[in-house]
């Protein structure tokens, strides 16, 4: 086994493809991991694969490191808090946690969110990255909420990124790099959990669906005409429309009769439509839950679905959409309100009109004739 002052200078501590460690020859429990990058750093382990990071190659020799890393096992076999007693000005920075422990387990753990969490935590937080984890306290935070509400953020907006931020420090709680989350003594925004719900009525919906239709014919009315020029010109001609425009007009129908979600829309595959069984299941991986669950099928639903398949095809996703259809649907709207008297306008904002839909679904006007609960509710 290489001592680590020795392997540092040597070939040994060249980064390779993949993360490697280095185990001390002197002190057992104290190693240096190797990042694919270049980066090195310390480490001490100890107990059942527990280890807590000493530092940086960079900043600290290993002698230093060495010292420290006999005193967290000190601290460890004693029943105190590893970094009891030496955690100073020089601990692990925010950054250096951040690149070199939380990106590697939130990409893993949370592979869905896990891009927008780095990037929201570099937005919000970059000027804490060269400080070290014990200089964020919850006066701190107590101060940066603040200025965030006072900058017109909405009470939801930052109790969002607190919840960012107290992610990486529950992290390094867990991994012996913090005592506790300061996080968890600060004071939450206070908001309604209980706002009012938005439904389509009557009205709206029968909107909805005539301009839906219209650009529907107005889609299939284009294809028409471009495929005759086609033919004049004796090249091939594109598949006709035989329903719809596109895929917006059953998956906004679809919404509408299951309350389906527009994640989960743009997510269903073919293989979870049961039409014998008038079932859609929605696996918990792309749920909101993260729960599976069945949704009936009423007889829009199936004729939507039916009709579909017909034009695009039974596999793969029902929807092949990359890129949502948030431009199509604001359209749509526009359409929609440009068809409202003025004695009943459409009075609902483009980007909760879809969420509007879905609520709509789960309530007991649905037209599968069950309540609202129903449509969460696993069948039997």
């Amino acid at each position: 086994m290489p001592n680590i002052l020795h392997a540092l200078i040597s070939a040994a501590a060249l980064p390779k493809d993949k993360p490697f460690e280095i185990y001390d020859a002197r002190l057992s429990g104290f190693m240096l991991r190797i990042q694919p990058t270049g980066m090195c750093s310390f480490y001490g382990r100890f107990g059942r694969n527990r280890r807590v990071v000493l530092g940086n190659a960079e900043t600290m020799t290993p002698e230093e490191a060495r010292e420290r890393c006999k005193k967290v096992l000190g601290n460890f076999a004693h029943g105190f808090h590893p970094f009891h007693g030496i955690r100073g000005s020089d601990g692990m920075t925010l950054g250096a946690f951040i690149a070199d422990d939380f990106a590697a387990w939130v990409n893993v753990s949370r592979p869905r969110t896990a891009a927008d969490t780095l990037e929201k935590l570099y937005r919000h937080f970059r000027t804490w990255y060269p400080e070290p984890l014990s200089s964020i306290t919850v006066e701190r935070i107590e101060a940066w909420k603040a200025r965030r509400s006072r900058a017109g953020r909405s009470a939801s907006t930052v109790l969002r990124d607190l919840f960012t931020l107290s992610s990486v420090l529950r992290r390094a709680v867990k991994t012996g790099e913090l005592a506790e989350n300061p996080v968890r003594r600060v004071d939450k925004p206070r908001l309604d959990r209980r706002g009012k719900v938005r439904y389509l009525d009557d009205a709206e919906e029968l909107r909805l669906r005539h301009a839906l239709a219209d650009r529907d014919e107005k889609m299939k009315s284009v294809r028409n005409v471009a495929n005759e020029r086609r033919v004049n010109r004796h090249e091939l001609v594109l598949p006709p429309l035989l329903h719809f425009g596109d895929h917006l007009t059953p998956a906004v129908l679809l919404s509408i009769n299951t309350g389906l979600r527009r994640g989960e829309t743009l997510k269903l595959r073919w293989a979870s439509v049961d039409f014998n069984q008038r079932l859609i299941t929605v696996e918990g991986q792309n749920a909101k839950s993260r729960q599976t669950r069945h949704v009936p099928l009423n007889d829009e639903a199936i004729d939507v679905l039916i009709r579909w398949r017909e034009q695009s095809g039974g596999s793969g996703f029902v929807f092949k959409v990359t890129t949502s259809f948030q431009t199509a649907w604001e359209k749509v709207l526009k359409s929609a309100l440009s068809l409202a008297r003025p004695a009943a306008p459409l009075c609902f904002a483009p980007r909760s009109a879809q969420r509007s839909s879905e609520h709509r679904a789960r309530s007991p006007r649905a037209q599968f004739g069950t309540d609202g609960a129903a449509v969460r509710a696993p069948c039997a």
